[in-house]
């Protein structure tokens, strides 16, 4: 082979190689970008799992949160930090559709404290809650909440200058040219006729994907949903705490409501005021025009007292035709301008199919400035609602600092006189206890219950020789009785010897032999006279003693006289018995049946209500009767 077929069949064999390594460069190039494209994808799609884990995430927490009692303001914070902190959007709000002397417009009512919403407030110079919006009927909010859309900004300057009337003709801060907001997207939110508004999403990004903006219409759909479940935990909530004849707050949530208003008092040092108010002559219209008229002019006034009352009050039916009211932050002396406004308006309403008008007897207490112990507000105020009716009626009276002395008080120091002077066997070392609690009482200013401490030492006496005796009857007592008081219309100092005689009636079966007391067998002549030598005994030589409460004696040897004269220990019959011992009667005949005995079983409510109606004209007098169905009415409630 020749030099020259040598080179020529090299130079063959070097474009092979050549285009063989060409060829495999090739197909590293592809592998490799083929590669690379496959991690990109890889990358892509994880990102997109994370997204939409994470989406998932934040929707089964909106789930979780809606099918938990938390109130609706803080599902719908929870859900617009979600947005703002997993997300990745600037800044996030959810707006509701409200009415004010301009007309309709959006009122943000969740949103978020960050430096973004800082230099918002800065540049309106007012609260994020002030934002108010009022777009115009073919604005992008209206056409989106309208055709149920979503609509777009691009600027927070379009935002402002579109639904900010006042902002449209000034020179804007710089802050609303110049911000990182490229998109501000406005997602409708309706509940039939419950709710309307939308949901404002603050994005850092002008172009949307489709699976972001599939993502916040969901995530909009489940707002909707929130607000649905949240309105029906809130309409329960309601039911239970509100009186059904009114809507009012009902005793219970006032109760809670006094005691903690009164921390909140203490802690801030800012007063509050309690209105009382009894509707004047209600048995009268009752007995004139029947008891629906009686609770239409119930619900009138107590619509009178709604429209009256500010949004921070908390105005509640405390039972029959009385009421209370809770203003906080107001001193006496506005409290006695809210009350005498009040009085005006009741006194200007008109109760459909009525002729007459309607009015009320007002009392006025202040917490800081009167006093700083709840029972001792409420007694003030409740006297001050009576010295209104004394006076005449329709009239507001501010309650007498130096005339504070409250029916607990009086009960207390007779209790303590009782334990102390070993006037009834019982066991000495719970005798010094109870004592200890007492004394502690009396010097006591903190609010704290007094009634109830009250009714815990007469539960324990009790128990102490008729072990069967129930915890929180007394309570139950002293509650149903003062009903049957303020039906009859008592005046104030009888109602306070009601309630303590309630407390003491039964303090002479401390001194009844036990075998008689805890006899199962019917009892012979000698133990009936043993067992009606009691009241006598626990008025004369248990309580004379006790000079605070000669008033109280009479009503405790009386409260077993029978109206038609068959009962004792005098025979007493009609008139001659104090109003106040038949109440206390039919109150412990009523509890005493509903209670097991060791001779019979425990009668049901409605027996035991059967059994009080078959002894009117008997037992019992016809007016009484009457009271006791309307005050058993009112106590079932409680």
């Amino acid at each position: 082979m020749g030099i020259l077929d040598w080179i020529s069949q090299s130079a063959k064999k070097l474009k092979d190689v050549e285009s063989q390594i060409s060829d495999e460069s090739k197909d590293v190039l592809e592998v490799y970008q083929r590669n690379a494209a496959l991690e990109r994808e890889i990358a892509q799609r994880t990102e997109e799992l994370r997204l939409a884990n994470q989406t998932l995430l934040t929707l089964e927490q909106v789930w979780d949160m809606m099918n938990s009692s938390r109130p609706l303001s803080s599902v719908l914070e929870t859900i617009v930090s979600s947005l703002y902190g997993e997300f990745g959007y600037i800044y996030s709000f959810i707006a509701q559709k409200q009415y004010d002397e301009k007309g309709s417009h959006y009122a943000v009512i969740t949103y978020l404290e960050t430096d973004f919403s800082s230099k918002i407030i800065n540049t309106l110079n007012s609260t994020i809650y002030d934002f108010k919006l009022y777009p115009k009927e073919n604005s992008v909010i209206e056409n989106a909440i309208k055709n149920k859309q979503i609509g777009y900004y691009f600027s927070l300057k379009h935002l402002i200058e579109e639904n900010i009337p006042e902002c449209k003709n000034i020179n804007l801060p710089d802050f609303v040219e110049n911000n990182e907001v490229k998109t501000i997207i406005i997602l409708p939110i309706t509940v039939s006729d419950q709710f309307s508004g939308f949901l404002s999403v603050f994005s850092p990004r002008k172009e949307l994907k489709d699976d972001e903006i599939s993502f916040l219409t969901l995530f909009s759909r489940q707002i909707e949903l929130a607000i649905t479940i949240a309105n029906l935990f809130e309409t329960v909530k309601k039911q239970a705490v509100t009186d059904h004849l009114t809507n009012l707050f009902n005793r219970r949530f006032f109760e809670d409501a006094l005691h903690r208003e009164a921390t909140r008092s203490l802690r801030t040092k800012q007063p509050f005021c309690l209105i009382g108010l009894d509707l004047d002559h209600l048995k009268r219209i009752n007995d004139t025009y029947g008891h629906s008229m009686g609770d239409k002019a119930i619900s009138t006034i107590a619509d009178v007292i709604i429209k009256t009352s500010r949004s921070v009050d908390i105005p509640s039916r405390y039972g029959g035709e009385e009421f209370f009211i809770i203003l906080p932050g107001i001193d006496s002396k506005g409290g006695l301008i809210a009350a005498e406004r009040l009085r005006l308006k009741i006194e200007q309403a008109l109760v459909d199919g009525l002729k007459e008008g309607i009015t009320a007897s007002l009392g006025v207490a202040n917490f800081i400035e009167q006093t700083t112990n709840i029972d001792e507000l409420f007694e003030m105020c409740d006297k001050a609602m009576y010295s209104s009716k004394q006076k005449g009626r329709n009239r507001v009276t501010l309650a007498d600092v130096d005339n504070k002395t409250s029916w607990q008080e009086v009960a207390i120091d007779a209790f303590v006189d009782i334990l102390t002077s070993h006037r009834i066997p019982f066991n000495k070392t719970l005798a010094q206890d109870l004592i200890e609690k007492l004394q502690l009482k009396q010097h006591d200013s903190s609010g704290a219950s007094t009634q109830e401490m009250l009714y815990s030492i007469v539960d324990t006496i009790s128990k102490s020789y008729f072990p069967l005796y129930q915890d929180g009857s007394t309570k139950n007592k002293v509650t149903l009785a003062t009903l049957i008081a303020k039906r009859l219309n008592l005046a104030k100092i009888d109602v306070d010897r009601l309630k303590i005689a309630m407390l003491l009636y039964d303090i002479g079966n401390t001194m009844m032999p036990q075998d008689i007391l805890k006899k199962a067998a019917p009892l012979d002549e000698k133990e009936k006279d043993e067992i009606q030598k009691h009241p006598i005994i626990g008025a004369q030589e248990i309580l004379k003693p006790i000079g605070a409460i000669s008033g109280i004696i009479p009503i405790i040897e009386n409260h077993h006289e029978n109206w038609d004269g068959t009962g004792y220990p005098a025979n007493k019959k009609g008139g001659e018995i104090p109003i106040t011992s038949q109440i206390v009667l039919i109150v412990d005949s009523y509890f005493a049946m509903i209670s097991y005995r060791p001779y019979r079983k425990a009668y049901t409510i409605d027996e035991a209500i059967e059994e009080i109606n078959s002894n009117s004209n008997k037992k019992y007098s016809p007016e009484l009767v009457e009271a006791f169905n309307f005050a058993i009415d009112e106590f079932k409630k409680i």
